[in-house]
């Protein structure tokens, strides 16, 4: 069974930078698609940026430009690197791995989340 683990949020003010990644661990053999989501207090949880197995990047229109999401097939890891902070990217961020290969089939797993506060 695959876990992932996130790292990387705080507290930043605006304008600022911060870089989430996140870490599956267990026997994997492949990832499909990987994929940042995050939540707003009192939102729904909404898609950020997905990258697929060959690099392919997706970004939702608000982040597009400043957020660049990257993945380290090898090691099983995705990172996001948020830059030019807005107040609006205050959140809980969670990482998202579909189409994870294991040696039971495909699964899908969340990472806990890790908040990120952008103060003005």
């Amino acid at each position: 069974q695959a876990q992932l683990v996130e790292s990387g949020g705080g507290l930043v003010q605006v304008g600022g930078s911060l870089r989430l990644s996140c870490a599956a661990s267990g026997t994997i053999f492949n990832i499909y698609t990987m994929n940042w989501y995050r939540q707003a207090s009192g939102k729904q949880r909404e898609l950020v940026a997905a990258i697929s197995s060959d690099g392919s990047p997706h970004y939702a229109d608000s982040v597009k430009g400043r957020f660049t999401i990257s993945r380290d097939n090898a090691k099983n890891t995705m990172s996001l690197q948020m830059n030019n902070l807005k107040s609006d990217d205050t959140a809980v961020y969670y990482c998202n791995f579909e189409g994870i290969a294991t040696r039971t089939g495909y699964l899908s797993a969340w990472g806990q989340g890790t908040l990120v506060t952008v103060s003005s």
